[in-house]
């Protein structure tokens, strides 16, 4: 075990990869000579050569367009979008070819590629840059979305998305690149897709969560503790393939639940899960399920965004509100 950050986690999962499958390489802006805007693929290209780490230009819908071309032709390849916002401008590729490839060619043509993409509030961005555009993605049949909270499952869930023989958009939360860090196995390992994680076990209310939201989620149900409330966390890790068994469950546990995303609240991934709650759990619910998610409005200014992203106080606010109804 190490103690690694979650860009370190995620820089030594396409390390490992690209090692071991030569049918594996990395594109997008800026990934090979600087390393990434954010260092995630910081000397891959000195390790592995430009033919296999390249530089593209800035063109989502070139970067996507050429990867499918890439998977097609049998290579694997791991396309960079700089943010998740920026995936509006490839999204005519990642619908329409990427997500569609394999029904189009019946079955002919997989597309084993990995589009890996941040994305997040509270790191003071410009504009397009922190938008949570997940749930658009997760409509999309033929694409699997997967959203780590933790740098262990970084790696993991990033070796599974490169060895599935299906496209996956890897969505990263920017402030976590850094500040999340926590224990890493060294040597090869995987997380399966559509398997959620029990981050802690609740009696009263069970608080389901992805990616940065997690957080927010385990230190809300840390300050319930204090009032005396047995509040859980469910950490999805994937959106799709969804673990609606585990939803279930814990749902049935708790008797109540709140669904927390940082994407604005109409239309979010967080309307399905309560969906999917009410068909799966209904009769085990004690009170309607609770949402806390950003508001309907495009994403603000940095210096105001604290008031936009879901807030530890916002969500302990909703867990009184449900305990109560």
């Amino acid at each position: 075990m190490a103690v690694m950050t979650m860009v370190e986690a995620i820089r030594a999962s396409l390390a490992a990869e690209l090692e071991r499958d030569e049918r594996v390489l990395v594109l997008g802006q800026d990934v090979g000579v600087n390393g990434g805007v954010f260092r995630a693929t910081e000397g891959l290209q000195e390790r592995f050569g430009a033919d296999r780490v390249v530089d593209m230009p800035l063109a989502e819908a070139v970067i996507v367009g050429s990867a499918v071309g890439l998977a097609c032709s049998g290579l694997i390849p791991v396309a960079e979008l700089q943010f998740l916002g920026f995936g509006s401008q490839a999204f005519h590729q990642i619908e329409g070819q990427v997500a569609r490839m394999r029904f189009r060619s019946a079955g002919r043509y997989g597309m084993p590629m990995v589009i890996r993409a941040p994305f997040g509030g509270n790191v003071r961005t410009p504009e397009l840059h922190s938008d949570a555009h997940e749930a658009k993605y997760a409509g999309a049949p033929g694409l699997k979305v997967v959203m780590p909270a933790t740098a262990h499952d970084a790696k993991g869930l990033l070796t599974a998305a490169l060895r599935d023989p299906d496209p996956v958009l890897f969505c990263e939360p920017l402030r976590g690149y850094r500040l999340i860090k926590d224990e890493v196995p060294d040597g090869d390992y995987s997380v399966p897709l559509g398997r959620a994680r029990t981050v802690r076990e609740g009696d009263d209310v069970v608080i389901v969560a992805y990616s940065a939201a997690v957080v927010i989620a385990e230190k809300a149900a840390e300050r319930a503790a204090a009032e005396g409330y047995s509040v859980g966390v469910l950490d999805l890790r994937s959106l799709v393939p969804l673990d609606t068994d585990a939803l279930r469950e814990a749902v049935a546990r708790a008797g109540r639940a709140i669904v927390l995303h940082e994407a604005p609240l109409t239309a979010g991934f967080g309307a399905e899960l309560v969906a999917t709650i009410q068909e799966e759990a209904f009769w085990s619910l004690e009170a309607p399920i609770g949402r806390v998610a950003a508001y309907d409005t495009p994403y603000p200014p940095g210096a105001v965004e604290e008031l936009y992203v879901p807030s530890v106080e916002r969500v302990l606010a909703a867990v009184r509100d449900v305990l109560e109804a």
